[in-house]
């Protein structure tokens, strides 16, 4: 695989997310919600580059959750969890997020592309939300 090369090559990170079909029928109710998610680092060219598959959340409460819950609360939520976990005790807020920078930098190295951690820590983040999702949270708008 051809290395890409840094900024020039990358356009955004991306989080997709969708309903957690393997937690079963019960996770998603109009009580709870569980959620994968992935990030990916978006090249120029289209392709994608996995950052994290092993994220995800899950929520409970009043019997209208759904209903209250928005397409922007969701993509807050992604990014929260896609983002730099909490610091370890010890370590300041700063010194997290450079773990998480250098980690994510380390696995798009790891399949051929070069980028800064600061990089990308620099791009846009967007979020992409399934079918399922969006079908989800249409009909408990209703």
């Amino acid at each position: 695989m051809r290395e890409a090369g840094a900024m020039r090559e990358a356009r955004r990170l991306v989080t997709s997310i969708d309903l957690d079909t393997t937690a079963g029928p019960e996770a998603n109710t109009e009580r709870r919600m569980s959620i994968d998610a992935l990030l990916e680092l978006e090249l120029v060219d289209g392709r994608r580059v996995t950052l994290l598959d092993d994220r995800g959340w899950a929520s409970s409460g009043p019997s209208d959750l759904w209903s209250r819950t928005s397409l922007e609360d969701l993509a807050h939520d992604a990014r929260t969890v896609v983002g730099p976990d909490e610091p370890p005790e010890g370590c300041s807020s700063e010194d997290a997020a450079a773990m998480h920078w250098d980690h994510l930098a380390a696995t798009a190295r790891n399949q051929g592309v070069r980028i800064a951690p600061e990089e990308l820590a620099a791009l846009p983040h967007d979020v992409e939300a399934s079918a399922d999702i969006q079908a989800r949270l249409a009909r408990s708008a209703q």
